[in-house]
C-alpha cells in the first residue's frame, strides 16, 4: 500500500471528487477537494445542508468510494480498497460519533460501550474493564449500570463517545455530535472531544460556527468545494 508523503498527517486528501448521477443529471457532491489534517488535532468541517460535508465524511470514513482523487488515512491509500478491506480498516482505525446516539435501549451504559467488543468475541472481563475505564474518561463511571432512558441526551452522547473509543481508533469522526443537544450541553460534548486529541485525531462535521470554533482548524465547504480554511491554509491545504 502506498504511503502518504507526510507521516505527521492523520488524513490527506488530494483532488477528491464524488459524482452522483440522478435522472441523467450529474451532481458533484465533492468537487476536487485537497487538504490534510495533522495528527492529534481537532478539525472542524463546516457547511450548510447540501454543501457536501456528509458525503465527505462518508468518503474519509471508509463508508463510500470516491469517483476520483486520493485519500490517505493513517498512511494508507484507501481510495482503491475493496469493500472488505475498507470495512477492516474502518473497524480498526475509526471511531464514529453521530447526531443520533444509537444506543441499544435494553443494554446498560457499560454494556453499550463494550458492545463492539462483545460482537468481536473479546473476553468479558477484559472488555468490561476497558468499557469502565472509558466511562470514567467521559465522566460517567457512576452511571455505568443505568439504561439509556434513564440518562440525559448529553449523557447518552458521552456513552456514544466512549463506545467509539473501545477499539482504540487513531481517528474519531463526529457527524453533528451536538445536533440533538442544547447549547450548553453541546459545548460540554465538544470539550470532551477536544480532550480526546491526546488519544486520536478528531474530525467534527457541523453546521454551527460556535461548535466549530472549539477546533484547532476549520474548513468551510460550499457546493462541494473548500470555501476557506481559517488562517491555516498553508498548513492544511
Amino acid at each position: 500500500m502506498n504511503k502518504m508523503a507526510n507521516q505527521n498527517h492523520a488524513l490527506e486528501v488530494k483532488n477528491l471528487t464524488k459524482i452522483y448521477e440522478s435522472e441523467g443529471v450529474k451532481v458533484r457532491a465533492v468537487d476536487g477537494m485537497t487538504f490534510s489534517i495533522p495528527r492529534n488535532q481537532v478539525m472542524g468541517i463546516m457547511g450548510s445542508s447540501g454543501s457536501g460535508k456528509s458525503t465527505l465524511l462518508h468518503l474519509i470514513g471508509c463508508l463510500d468510494k470516491p469517483t476520483s482523487g486520493k485519500i490517505y488515512l493513517d498512511g494508507i491509500d484507501i481510495s482503491k480498497l475493496n469493500d472488505d478491506k475498507l470495512a477492516k480498516l474502518r473497524n480498526e482505525k475509526i471511531g464514529f460519533v453521530f447526531q443520533i446516539f444509537n444506543l441499544h435501549p435494553l443494554l446498560t451504559a457499560v454494556e453499550n460501550v463494550e458492545l463492539p467488543e462483545t460482537i468481536a468475541g473479546k473476553p468479558e472481563k477484559e472488555r468490561k474493564q476497558k468499557a469502565m475505564a472509558l466511562l470514567k474518561l467521559v465522566g460517567l463511571e457512576a452511571r455505568a449500570h443505568h439504561f439509556p432512558n434513564q440518562l440525559s441526551g448529553g449523557e447518552q452522547q458521552r456513552i456514544a463517545i466512549a463506545r467509539a473509543l473501545i477499539n482504540d481508533p487513531s481517528i474519531i469522526m463526529a457527524d453533528e455530535p451536538t445536533g440533538n443537544l442544547d447549547s450548553k450541553t453541546g459545548h460540554e460534548i465538544m470539550r470532551i472531544l477536544v480532550n480526546l486529541k491526546k488519544k486520536a485525531t478528531v474530525i467534527v462535521i457541523t453546521h454551527d460556527i460556535d461548535i466549530a470554533e472549539h477546533a484547532d482548524h476549520i474548513i468551510k465547504i460550499k457546493d462541494g468545494k473548500i470555501e476557506y480554511a481559517n488562517g491555516f491554509r498553508k498548513k492544511i491545504i
